[in-house]
């Protein structure tokens, strides 16, 4: 615990714990109930307008005095092909004729990247939140460079030995290593690139041989042993997803929720069909279907997101969510189902055994 101790003192944190920032699941409740517990919550604005991003640091404000984290996703913007988001509509167009639904028009990129995102950087600056964490790869130096000037605590995810030492290069405070086992989307700077997929303790490895800076485990992480183990690889502190999606403070809707519970929770796989970019969930009908022989590859991300989102919302007018992306790591078996302030007591505990 003593290698935690530094970071613990610099972020006021009681207990090496970070709950993910997780877009459309984590909620200035569970951001909150997870600093008020003494670990670190988060919120992910990546997905959402400035308005509201302002909106969910307010209302987590509202609810703690604690620090707690804003994530934002540092993606290259899309490149668009018309003739590969056709021909992606085309394989799709068997799932909206099942439900019903007329095959979208056109399809539009829509997450923005902070990258360039002047109204959300201007936002951070303004309302300085204790964290800001940065995924996909990293903004402008002189945007980090302020950040820091504002007494905001930088992190950055890394996948391997490569994208850590740009991070480190870049200013950033801390890098959050991210092992192939996480639910979610890879935080790969570059999509195109070879990724080595390396496992989260063979990453915290690698990089701690490599790197001074503090390291956040993250990746298959479900439990206390799960964050002990990672701290005597030399993490400074651990992040969980998955195991927080159970709380009542989650915005997961009841059928991802009934799938984290069944016998589908293990069996997640990395895949490209439902975003446009490698991320891991629980396997449905979508990426079965994305990914069957002769399937032609997905729009870039975010675009390929627009499409399944509308499949998505056609399925759940039937109460169908198996098209769903429905986010999930390794360790999604052990998933618990109990409140975020209870969960970070009980990680504590098994932590401490």
């Amino acid at each position: 615990m003593t290698s935690s101790q530094p970071f613990l003192d610099r972020l006021g944190l009681q207990y090496p714990i970070i709950q993910a920032p997780m877009a459309g699941v984590s909620t200035p409740r569970m951001a909150a109930a997870v600093s008020n517990a003494g670990g670190l919550g988060s919120l992910a604005i990546g997905a959402g307008t400035a308005a509201q991003a302002r909106q969910m640091i307010a209302d987590t404000r509202a609810l703690t005095a604690r620090p707690f984290n804003v994530n934002v996703f540092c993606h290259a913007p899309a490149v668009r092909d018309a003739r590969r988001e056709a021909a992606w509509l085309a394989h799709l167009t068997p799932l909206f004729a099942e439900l019903g639904a007329a095959l979208p028009t056109q399809l539009d990129e829509i997450y923005q990247t902070f990258i360039g995102h002047a109204a959300a950087f201007d936002l951070l600056l303004e309302l300085r939140p204790a964290v800001v964490s940065f995924h996909f790869g990293l903004p402008a130096a002189q945007q980090i460079a302020a950040l820091r000037q504002a007494g905001i605590y930088t992190m950055a995810t890394a996948t391997n030995v490569r994208e850590a030492l740009l991070i480190e290069q870049a200013g950033v405070d801390a890098i959050v290593a991210q092992g192939v086992e996480a639910g979610g989307h890879r935080g790969v700077f570059d999509p195109q690139a070879q990724d080595e997929r390396h496992s989260t303790s063979v990453l915290l490895r690698l990089l701690a041989g490599s790197t001074a800076l503090p390291l956040v485990a993250a990746g298959g992480i479900m439990d206390g042993q799960g964050i002990r183990a990672a701290l005597d690889l030399g993490a400074a502190a651990a992040q969980l997803g998955t195991a927080f999606v159970l709380c009542p403070e989650s915005a997961a809707n009841a059928g991802y929720r009934a799938n984290l519970k069944s016998g589908r929770a293990a069996s997640t796989r990395l895949t490209s069909v439902l975003s446009g970019r490698l991320a891991r969930g629980m396997v449905n009908r979508l990426i079965e279907h994305g990914e069957t022989p002769g399937s032609p590859p997905p729009a870039d991300y975010p675009v390929a997101y627009d499409a399944a989102k509308q499949l998505n919302a056609a399925a759940s007018l039937r109460g169908d969510c198996e098209f769903a992306a429905q986010w999930a790591g390794q360790g999604a078996p052990l998933a618990r189902e109990m409140g975020g302030a209870e969960l970070v007591a009980t990680l504590a505990r098994e932590m401490a055994r």
